[in-house]
């Protein structure tokens, strides 16, 4: 396997791992906390030093950054410097108005809350989780500049921002003297609307990096649904993917998607991985794994030789 590498986010100064690892699944009391804390582990061993959460990542709200506070605490203390964590503020975790949005209040009072969950003083990125067009955007970018100056977050980022606000947060953010770090929106072989919507293009000229959520289409893009839903996939229990989804148009791409894979010697959700990683633009690719097993066959996705002309014009094909 080989080492992953680092790239560059943007035209900033930081380098992030290829694959950072995600805590928005199955990092919760739903699941057991010594399976949790072997997969965190490895994904270190891997060379994984991005790791990603968010203050609405459990179940409950909260409880994986409390997860990982506790691993860091108790395992990767030693290794802070070494280490890129992330979170969120913005998506509801909550019905009161300052339990979402973008208001001061709401991102600032998050984030406090959130360094208590990890145990730190401070996190790497801290990002706006969703747009929130009730709330002025120069009052949003004043509570994302001032964690920074605060010393609690050393780089903001933005996600799920449509193009022409992640511009205008972009010129705002930069004005204020902490340009943005990285955008992260869903990206994938079935998902393509960033490359249709300009976001790409806009972080290649605006200088910011893309680290990718959903590479594998919440499983589609694994062999997984080939033949349908198995006892206890996600498709039978999960708020981000539908049993509609499994559709006789779905088994057709994703086979003729597999096949390729299979004639280049990987998985479909390696092929998958590395395709989103071809871009310039893309930074790193967010991962999450249910076992280390798995988590090592998807970071093997770079030991692959890049694509060629008519591979990808049969992933164009293919995607939808």
């Amino acid at each position: 396997m080989s080492a992953i590498p680092y790239r560059r986010a943007g035209k900033s100064g930081l380098d992030l791992s290829a694959f950072a690892f995600g805590l928005w699944q199955k990092f919760g009391t739903d699941y057991s906390y010594d399976n949790q804390r072997a997969i965190l582990l490895h994904a270190f061993e891997l060379g994984i030093t991005h790791f990603d959460n968010a203050d609405r990542y459990g179940p409950p709200h909260r409880a994986a950054q409390k997860l990982f506070g506790e691993v860091l605490r108790k395992d990767l203390a030693a290794h802070r410097d070494e280490l890129i964590l992330s979170t969120k503020a913005g998506n509801p975790i909550g019905t009161s108005p300052y339990l979402q949005g973008g208001s001061r209040k709401s991102l600032l009072g998050s984030l406090d809350h959130s360094l208590r969950d990890l145990g730190t003083d401070y996190v790497d990125i801290f990002y706006h989780h969703r747009a929130d067009t009730s709330t002025p955007l120069e009052e949003t970018v004043g509570a994302l500049s001032d964690a920074v100056r605060q010393g609690k977050a050393l780089y903001i980022g933005i996600s799920n921002y449509p193009t022409s606000l992640s511009q205008e947060i972009s010129r705002l953010l930069r004005a204020a003297g902490v340009p943005l770090l990285v955008h992260q929106p869903r990206y994938s072989i079935f998902d393509r609307s960033r490359e249709d919507d300009g976001l790409l293009d806009l972080a290649a000229e605006d200088g910011f990096g893309v680290v990718v959520y959903s590479p594998l289409a919440q499983g589609l893009l694994t062999d997984k649904y080939l033949d349908g839903i198995p006892a206890g996939a996600r498709a039978q229990n999960s708020a981000f993917l539908s049993p509609d989804a499994i559709t006789d148009e779905y088994r057709e791409k994703a086979r003729a998607l597999n096949k390729l894979a299979a004639e280049r010697g990987q998985s479909l959700a390696q092929l998958a991985l590395q395709w989103v990683l071809r871009r310039t633009e893309v930074t790193s690719a967010l991962i999450g794994a249910s076992s280390p097993e798995q988590l090592d066959h998807n970071v093997r996705a770079l030991d692959f030789p890049a694509f060629t002309d008519d591979e990808l014009a049969l992933i164009d094909e293919h995607s939808r």
